[in-house]
């Protein structure tokens, strides 16, 4: 079992640093208490549970509980569980900053100034600090810097990290996804609303999708499109996106959008990409 705990100063980056590891296939959670720990541990090592890397943010939040991590971690080191401190730190003009610009209490100054918050956080987290395997000062750190720096530490070969792609499928005249990352229109593909045996059946079924793929634009607009998305998923990735929507219409989302889309996630999932499937207006009433 490898844990991983996150720790630090609120506002110094916890909650993004958490993320990025779920990102590179840890197990996360969030603001658990610090006496749970040994229990979150036992379930994750369960046989059934498939969880080999798991990552926890520990923090003030705990209140009277946090004094609890230290004996804690000395149960998980007789455990042999491999525990990694990462702790996230920034200086105090840095933090005061960044809890103004969100207009938020400082946890442990709830009613008084944050500067007074940042000093006890500061007093309380030390011993852990000290204890840390990394200590990661924020302060001129960007999102993707931070991004950069979790993977160049945290990621090792064989763990899983990709780009997740969504592809939706649409009518035109129910307007375009609002979370779409690419559109592409296949309402240049013949139409098999006009022909009487298929007007009311849909893109899933066999005789539909074999009336679309008979066409030769159609077999080579796939193939282009499963080409262009496997030369731009390592990019995507590259540039810390790692989740992808990619929206396929047709007039009314029934048809060649519904055929386009599940030839497509059956060629990407046959190259090892994750894929998953929606079809927003497949199940209303949407004539082409």
């Amino acid at each position: 079992m490898d844990l991983v705990i996150v720790t630090g100063l609120s506002g110094a980056g916890r909650t993004q640093a958490l993320r990025n590891l779920e990102d590179i296939g840890y197990f996360c959670m969030d603001n658990l208490p610090p006496g749970m720990i040994t229990d979150f541990v036992d379930m994750c090592e369960r046989k059934d549970s498939g969880i080999k890397k798991a990552a926890i943010a520990v923090d003030s939040r705990s209140g009277d509980f946090f004094s609890t991590i230290y004996d804690n971690l000395n149960t998980l080191e007789k455990m042999g569980v491999k525990v990694r401190i990462l702790f996230m730190d920034a200086n105090d003009e840095v933090l005061i900053r960044r809890f103004n610009e969100t207009r938020r209490q400082h946890p442990m100054a709830p009613t008084g100034r944050v500067v007074e918050g940042i000093e006890r956080e500061r007093r309380l987290m030390q011993p852990l600090k000290e204890r840390a395997y990394l200590v990661l000062d924020t302060s001129v750190f960007s999102v993707k810097k931070l991004r950069s720096v979790i993977r160049e530490v945290f990621f090792e070969e064989g763990m899983d990290e990709r780009v997740l792609v969504s592809v939706a499928t649409f009518g035109f005249k129910r307007g375009i996804p609002t979370d779409a990352d690419m559109v592409f229109d296949v309402r240049f593909l013949p139409n098999p609303f006009y022909i009487a045996e298929l007007k009311d059946h849909s893109g899933i079924d066999e005789d539909v999708a074999g009336y679309i793929f008979s066409f030769e634009q159609t077999k080579v607009f796939l193939q282009k499109l499963v080409d262009m998305i496997e030369y731009l998923l390592p990019y995507y990735l590259k540039e810390d996106k790692n989740r992808l929507v990619i929206a396929i219409g047709c007039t009314g989302g029934m048809h060649r959008s519904v055929a386009i889309a599940e030839a497509l996630i059956r060629d990407l999932r046959s190259k090892g990409i994750c894929v998953s499937i929606a079809h927003r207006d497949l199940v209303k009433d949407a004539p082409e």
